[in-house]
């Protein structure tokens, strides 16, 4: 009988350590999500990301596809707006897709690895992992990191916190935090798929346009809005507006707004033309997220389109993350 009861005993301990029944430590978390990554096929995630950038919070949905080692398909959409984007990842490259627009570029990109993407299970979990500084809370049903930010305006969004289920280690909520510590940014997932399926077609960019168009219908171009002109709420010190000018062109009008002052840059606005045909655009820069819209940054221009309209910032003066500040600081912001 004691035997038995030894044996018992025993199996419990194993059964206890395997289970995790006490408290895991940062490390503890760390290994597990380490090894919890390298062991899966790839997944499929929902969520809710809302911007507190303006006045108004502004909600997208995000729908997450990665399939290993290096497929993806991210589609945000805004449903109050009736506008969508989504970016691809296949083997023939990164594409930005704006199916209102036909409009579709290709990127020669290290998209996402060159930097954070607060969507994706596997780029958070690097941060988590990379960061020897993290801060880490457990409670009754999540695990809690602080970390330090890898996004290409990191000096402006320096810190986020990533809350993991608990129960498998997926993702919850993401608050990116200014420096203030405000979050100006949050994503809360509702499902996470873990080693889902894909059908053979699942990344293909044709195939995802067409079916996009199906949810969001191409612009019509005699159905256009007046051109509503924005402008920045966020510029770098010492730089103002100087000049504005217009110009008619043969799909309504231009406006190019001239900023000067310590830091110079130029803004061009005009009506979104939908694309005749859906043939990709090589564009010589990276994909970026700007929360409301993906657009294109090179050395000294960023370019995006949003509710029928095209943006162009351009800046010899301006660093990458002061394009990215102002871009932002547009979306539900002043209207001339």
């Amino acid at each position: 009988m004691r035997k038995v009861l030894g044996g018992f005993l025993s199996c419990f301990f194993v059964l206890f350590l395997i289970t995790g029944c006490g408290a895991k430590s940062q490390e503890d978390v760390k290994n597990a999500l380490d090894a919890k990554l390298e062991e899966m096929t790839g997944y499929k995630a929902k969520a809710k990301m809302t911007l507190k950038t303006g006045k108004d919070s502004q909600v997208y949905e995000v729908e997450v596809w990665h399939s290993k080692p290096s497929y993806y398909r991210v589609n945000l959409k805004n449903a109050a707006k009736d506008q969508s984007q989504m970016i691809l990842r296949n083997d023939e490259g990164v594409f930005v897709l704006t199916p209102a627009l036909n409009k579709s570029f290709r990127f020669q990109s290290d998209w996402p690895q060159n930097s954070s993407q607060a969507y994706l299970y596997e780029s958070l979990a690097r941060d988590i992992m990379g960061d020897s500084e993290a801060k880490f809370k457990a409670t009754k049903d999540a695990y809690v990191f602080e970390t330090k930010t890898n996004y290409q305006n990191s000096a402006m969004l320096p810190t986020q916190e990533i809350t993991l289920n608990k129960k498998d280690l997926t993702p919850r909520l993401v608050k990116i935090m200014d420096t203030d510590r405000n979050p100006l940014i949050e994503i809360e997932f509702s499902k996470v798929e873990l080693n889902a399926k894909f059908d053979k077609g699942a990344f293909e960019t044709k195939r995802n346009m067409t079916g996009a168009q199906m949810e969001v219908p191409t612009l019509a171009q005699d159905n256009k809005k007046p051109l509503e002109v924005k402008i920045p709420m966020d510029t770098p010190a010492g730089t103002s507006l100087v000049e504005e000018k217009e110009v008619k062109t043969e799909n309504g009008k231009r406006i190019v707004l001239t900023y000067g002052g310590e830091k110079t840059f130029t803004l061009i606005q005009e009506q979104a033309v939908v694309k005749e045909t859906a043939a990709s655009t090589f564009v010589d820069g990276e994909p970026i997220d700007l929360g409301f819209a993906i657009g294109a940054l090179s050395d000294q221009t960023l370019t995006w389109s949003s509710e029928g309209t095209d943006f162009m910032l351009a800046s010899k003066d301006l660093t990458k993350e002061e394009m990215i500040m102002v871009a932002r600081s547009m979306e539900g912001q002043m209207i001339k």
